[in-house]
């Protein structure tokens, strides 16, 4: 997973509003009286938000477990001249030398976790590297969308440089969604290149996200519907989850 998915990746989520993202951050920060100085952003992909963070003056650690996106990100950070430090690390199982002052999780990267017990352990870390009243940050794609928007369903994209096709299958039992993805990359010599590749995300309640909060010693202090800080609603596809350290 991710080896060839790096090269299109960026192409994929370019209606992504980063700036719009990076708004939302700000008036989280504003709004629970913090000013993070050196934020970890966890499951950084390609670097566009640690980038759009950095542009912003903030310090920023970018964390990934794809040596490939981390590949894209470093190249990206340099030539949009900001200096972000990368690290090649599974967040299940991450080491930091210090302490920072926020820690984001974006882009349903926390729904890439298979279990609630991985889940717990990210936030144990997180709890572990985090300044006390720090806030840690996350999103995730919600249940009703992983099971109803996404599952058992069939997308597909067309155009010039990659054709891709997306087909979902929703396991209820196991509250897993697999996402089946074909591509056709078009290379130097006008041929179109097929790769395949398999994602899996899982659904989590609120509930078992507030479990898991608690058992790492992290308050949840606000949940809200897509970068919003209104309540989520029950059709709500990406829910916004703010929890401070003690």
């Amino acid at each position: 997973m991710y080896k060839r998915f790096a090269d299109v990746y960026d192409q994929l989520v370019q209606d992504v509003p980063y700036s719009k993202w990076a708004d939302y951050l700000q008036s989280a920060f504003l709004k629970f009286g913090q000013n993070p100085e050196l934020i970890l952003e966890l499951g950084c992909g390609t670097g566009s938000m640690a980038i759009e963070l950095a542009k912003r003056g903030y310090d920023v650690i970018g964390l990934d477990i794809s040596a490939e996106m981390l590949s894209k990100a470093y190249e990206k950070a340099k030539k949009n001249k900001t200096d972000i430090l990368f690290i090649n690390q599974d967040m299940r199982n991450f080491r930091l030398h210090g302490k920072v002052d926020a820690v984001l999780c974006l882009l349903d990267s926390l729904n890439y976790i298979p279990a609630l017990s991985d889940v717990k352990k990210v936030f144990k870390l997180v709890s572990k590297y985090l300044n006390p009243s720090g806030l840690f940050i996350f999103d995730l794609n919600s249940p009703y969308k992983l099971s109803t928007v996404l599952g058992q369903n069939i997308f597909y994209d067309l155009s010039d440089d990659v054709t891709w096709i997306w087909a979902n299958t929703y396991n209820e039992k196991e509250k897993r969604t697999t996402f089946d993805l074909t591509f056709f990359v078009r290379n130097k010599e006008g041929l179109y290149e097929r790769f395949d590749e398999t994602h899996e995300e899982t659904a989590y309640t609120r509930e078992e996200i507030t479990e898991a909060l608690e058992y790492a010693g992290l308050n949840l202090v606000g949940c809200y519907g897509d970068l919003s800080f209104s309540e989520p609603s029950d059709k709500e596809e990406r829910i916004f989850y703010i929890a401070q350290k003690s």
